[in-house]
């Protein structure tokens, strides 16, 4: 008996402690993605009351074309680079480790170069169909120069996030983001429309610059390599990052289709409506997302073979980013053309239903998120394809359909619709790889959280403002006050802040 009690304990403490890692590296990350947030109000509020919908909308092409140019050229190596990274560094191999990043570094400025060239070469073909005609070919043209800033700086902070040294990600996501809003404010500010392309280079110009001065020294050099072994070194990275190149680059083109897809049945400043309700409903979940990818990514990888390790990792996860995620999700939705005012201007009041149905879809994404890096940790790459090749599909068939009968709303459901069947589908997938199922703790704080959300939507689409407004106040309050008290529950006691450590009682 004494054992047995001997051993509880010693699993609750383990079981803090894990959970106090996951909480450790997602405020960190999310910590200075609240700071970033802070930049990127003061710049979506300029450029919203600067440019207007339209300008908006443009920016939200443009970014669009870049992402695509990146995913295409940059052949998934920074995504497979992090894998490599961190299997190299799980093993302790120093040298292994120097190799891996270095060779990372060299092919992603390799990469870089060729793919400034080949968007520099494509730009009138690529505005020509995305606009209709010839006016942003130019445009373009030298929006290859962000591309090349992108792709390099992205194999920098591969080899960072590999080596999991997540304290630095957050400098550099700070740095890059002060430099971005001031770059991007000053030069929308003088020279309005025009400035825009030159403030998306100017963004990554400044990311590129960051992440080189912080990451520099984190991996010591290495002897001068032959060509066979940079080749040696090269061709894992590019095998595998070639599947993750596909998937990325099926969810951009996906974005894109959809936004194309807005354009068509609307006009441009649908689609900047669209895109303001997309950022803004991504902006929460982002920073759980991102806290997820950085951290959770390279210590799943690094438990890859171990089933039962990587099913309590992802259970783990999935429990921590509900519990922070609810209340920000549940506040979202109460507050939404609050929000709209708050983070652009009145003119997009009506991109409030948008964000509503864009809150339930990343409410669903935070949940299911971690059981895809489950396929991605354990290099399963037919597995990831097909998924991704399903989910564009369905994403483009849904929005294509939706946005024809209810109009620009009809994109937002159609990304609610994207992760309501994805859900389904990789759950499926990992309980058959790893025998994954969900906790008792994880089923019954998703369905709380999924009924009050789905409630506070009904709520707020049927009742009186001020009717709907007051029940999400309640649902917010509730949430944020059993998210603390949950934090509590799950993180050890003399980690707590002194005000909320339990008092210790008198024998």
């Amino acid at each position: 008996m004494i054992s047995d009690d001997i051993d509880d304990r010693a699993s609750l403490a383990s079981e803090k402690t894990r959970y106090l890692e996951i909480l450790k590296s997602t405020f960190l990350i999310g910590g200075s993605s609240a700071i970033v947030l802070s930049f990127s109000v003061l710049r979506t509020k300029a450029l919203a009351v600067w440019l207007g919908p339209e300008g908006v909308g443009l920016i939200g092409m443009y970014n669009a074309i870049i992402d695509i140019a990146q995913a295409t050229f940059g052949l998934g190596v920074a995504a497979s680079g992090v894998r490599q990274v961190a299997e190299a560094a799980a093993s302790q191999n120093e040298e292994s480790v120097a190799r891996t990043a270095h060779s990372l570094k060299r092919l992603s400025l390799v990469l870089g170069i060729v793919g400034l060239i080949m968007l520099a070469l494509l730009s009138a073909p690529i505005g020509n169909f995305t606009f209709g005609g010839n006016e942003h070919s130019l445009a373009i043209a030298f929006l290859s120069l962000a591309v090349l800033f992108r792709l390099v700086s992205a194999g920098q902070t591969a080899a960072t996030q590999g080596l999991r040294q997540i304290a630095v990600l957050a400098k550099i996501n700070v740095l890059a983001a002060v430099l971005s809003t001031v770059a991007t404010i000053a030069l929308v500010y003088v020279f309005r429309t025009e400035g825009i392309v030159p403030s998306l280079i100017a963004s990554a110009a400044a990311t590129l610059a960051v992440s080189f001065v912080m990451s520099r020294n984190l991996v010591p050099t290495v002897e001068a390599s032959t060509r066979r072994d940079m080749w040696r070194d090269i061709s894992p990275l590019i095998r595998l990052g070639l599947i993750f190149m596909i998937g990325s680059l099926l969810n951009l083109v996906a974005a894109y289709l959809v936004r194309m897809i807005v354009v068509h049945e609307g006009d441009v400043a649908a689609a900047g409506l669209y895109q303001a309700a997309w950022s803004l409903g991504s902006l929460y979940a982002g920073f759980i997302l991102q806290a997820m990818g950085t951290d959770f990514y390279p210590r799943l990888t690094a438990s890859a073979n171990d089933d039962s390790n990587c099913n309590r990792l992802v259970n783990d996860q999935a429990y921590i980013s509900l519990l922070l995620a609810g209340p920000g999700v549940l506040a979202t939705l109460t507050f939404s053309p609050l929000v709209m005012w708050l983070f652009y201007s009145p003119e997009f009041f009506a991109a409030a239903d948008m964000l509503r149905w864009i809150c339930l879809g990343m409410l669903l994404r935070v949940f299911c998120w971690p059981l895809g890096y489950v396929v991605l940790a354990k290099g399963r790459q037919a597995i990831f394809f097909w998924t991704e090749v399903a989910a564009t599909i369905v994403h483009v068939g849904l929005a294509y359909l939706l946005v024809q009968k209810f109009g620009v709303v009809g994109a937002a459901s159609a990304f609610f619709g994207l992760y309501l069947w994805h859900g389904v589908l990789i759950y499926a997938l990992v309980r058959r790889m790893t025998g994954f199922r969900w906790s008792p703790a994880n089923v019954r704080l998703g369905t709380s959280l999924f009924v009050a959300a789905g409630a506070l939507f009904l709520a707020t689409a049927h009742l009186p403002y001020w009717q709907a407004t007051m029940i999400g106040c309640g649902a917010v309050l509730v949430s944020g006050t059993f998210t603390l008290r949950s934090m509590m529950r799950v993180v050890p006691a003399d980690r707590l802040p002194g005000l909320l450590r339990p008092k210790n009682k008198s024998p």
